[in-house]
């Protein structure tokens, strides 16, 4: 099952699917700058998230964002929410639940979240709150399925704090700081590679900005720029037939070749193996 709304202005969207076969081509567009929330309510089963497999365990949750390359061996036990930024953002200011949140950009690596019985509970009410939602014929619909989605990320938000942040102080200023970070890395990633650049934007030394992602445990502010770039290298490689060359350009990079050895050095691949390689489950 497939369902779609668009705001009245036709630019913001909120998708639901479950009990799908075939996936693709409703992630493929290259263009497209959906967030992605992923229910596994079957059986244990692996994830393969930018050519990296993981376990999916029954009974989880994983936001995604755009530029993920995402598959499921099963994606008949998945239910995926899908929108973009025009559809559901809040302020930009609000740390926690906004698209550049704790779900999505607070975390430095993959959000796998656990549901106990009262949580699965919890939320497949809000499923098939969803769905009826979906279903119905009204002015007032946007306003229900965004009032939906605000609840949703607000749970997963308290998910993510009980299971990944219990020990951290998330609202103080050093948390705001990170994600911030996020948020520039996302900007600018296209063209600025160096945390120097990033540091500037937030009138930090690069040492500072080392040191508040060391005291959280996060990856160095130099290996979040680099995984940012290679997440969209491996995007386009997939979604798109663009030369490793206009790839290399679009990135940034001046020189073709080095943008070949940074991406072989990242992955142990070429651009033209990991094109061959990297299968999306249909």
């Amino acid at each position: 099952m497939r369902l779609l709304h668009k705001d009245k202005d036709g630019r913001g969207e909120i998708h639901f699917l479950t009990e799908e076969l075939q996936i693709k081509d409703a992630f493929e567009n290259p263009k497209s700058q959906f967030l992605t929330i992923a229910l596994n309510i079957g059986e244990s089963q692996k994830i393969t998230i930018d050519g990296v497999s993981y376990d999916f365990p029954s009974w989880s949750i994983i936001p995604l964002v755009a530029h993920q390359v995402f598959s499921f061996e099963n994606t008949e036990s998945i239910n995926f929410w899908r929108y973009n930024r025009e559809f559901y953002c809040m302020a930009d200011s609000h740390v926690e639940i906004s698209c550049i949140g704790l779900i999505f950009l607070g975390y430095s690596k993959n959000l796998f979240l656990e549901l106990r019985e009262d949580d699965r509970i919890k939320i497949s009410t809000l499923s098939q709150l969803f769905i009826e939602e979906f279903e119905s014929d009204d002015y007032i619909k946007t306003d229900m399925l965004l009032a939906l989605l605000k609840r949703f990320v607000i749970i997963l938000t308290r998910l993510a704090k009980q299971q990944h942040f219990k020990d951290e102080a998330l609202t103080d200023d050093k948390f705001d700081f990170i994600r911030q970070f996020n948020f520039h890395v996302e900007g600018n990633f296209r063209k600025e590679h160096k945390v120097q650049f990033y540091a500037d934007l937030m009138n930090k030394s690069p040492k500072t900005l080392s040191n508040i992602f060391s005291l959280y445990n996060y990856n160095s502010p130099m290996s979040i720029i680099h995984d940012r770039v290679i997440s969209e290298a491996k995007r386009l490689l997939f979604y798109s037939d663009k030369s490793a060359k206009e790839i290399a350009f679009e990135l940034g990079f001046d020189d073709a070749a080095h943008f070949s050895r940074f991406f072989k050095n990242a992955t142990n691949q070429n651009t033209s193996s990991f094109r061959k390689s990297l299968i999306i489950a249909e």
